[in-house]
């Protein structure tokens, strides 16, 4: 169900303050008995972060509210959304994230990526107070999570990784036979794209003398 949004919520996101001060005021706007339920809301935001639309996914019990990611990401791309934020409430006051919570966070991570739907935050929210798992730190550790990943993305990320890695050992090497001619760091860093702290680390390698 499609929030209802005034022309001073339809705003620019650019921190969880902002979520916030928007999600709040749709919370206490419903009645005390449906605020002691879970509700879990998805934002929609295009490239610019102004919000598009405030999207009500489901509506549990005091302690849970189900998601289906199917009914996430179709909403989303009807309305072709760059990106989404997650938003739920807890009854309790308690924004303390749960496991559960993590879990269809990464999972809504994962399948985002596969469609190029960015989920960049997820807030618990109260009447008074909320949690942002971006400001936490929470989104960054999902981001790296490979549990809801499939085979073959982990296969072509591990791939593209080796591959980094030869290309930035023949870099280091290239660099190194740079140095031994003593060209200098700056020159050194702009042919092979190696970091400065890396060409500091050469040191010029005086050639081995050919053994009788």
């Amino acid at each position: 169900m499609q929030v209802k949004l005034n022309e001073l919520e339809k705003i620019r996101i650019v921190n969880s303050e902002d979520i916030y001060s928007v999600m709040q005021r749709i919370l206490l706007r419903e009645n005390k008995i449906e605020r002691n339920k879970e509700h879990f809301w998805i934002i929609g935001l295009a490239q610019n972060s102004r919000i598009l639309y405030i999207e009500l996914i489901s509506i549990g019990t005091i302690n849970s509210a189900p998601v289906d990611p199917m009914e996430v990401f179709s909403i989303a791309l009807q309305k072709r959304t760059v990106k989404i934020i997650l938003v739920h409430n807890h009854p309790s006051g308690n924004i303390k994230p749960s496991e559960e919570d993590k879990d269809i966070t990464d999972r809504l991570i994962q399948v985002g990526n596969i469609i190029n739907i960015k989920v960049s935050d997820h807030l618990i929210i109260t009447e008074k107070t909320y949690n942002s798992f971006s400001d936490t730190g929470i989104m960054n550790e999902l981001e790296r999570s490979t549990k809801y990943v499939p085979k073959y993305i982990l296969q072509q990320r591990l791939k593209k990784e080796a591959e980094e890695i030869g290309e930035k050992r023949k870099a280091l090497k290239i660099a190194q036979e740079l140095k031994n001619k003593t060209f200098p760091n700056h020159l050194i860093i702009q042919l092979t794209g190696i970091t400065e702290a890396e060409a500091k680390k050469l040191k010029a390698q005086k050639p081995r003398k050919p053994k009788n």
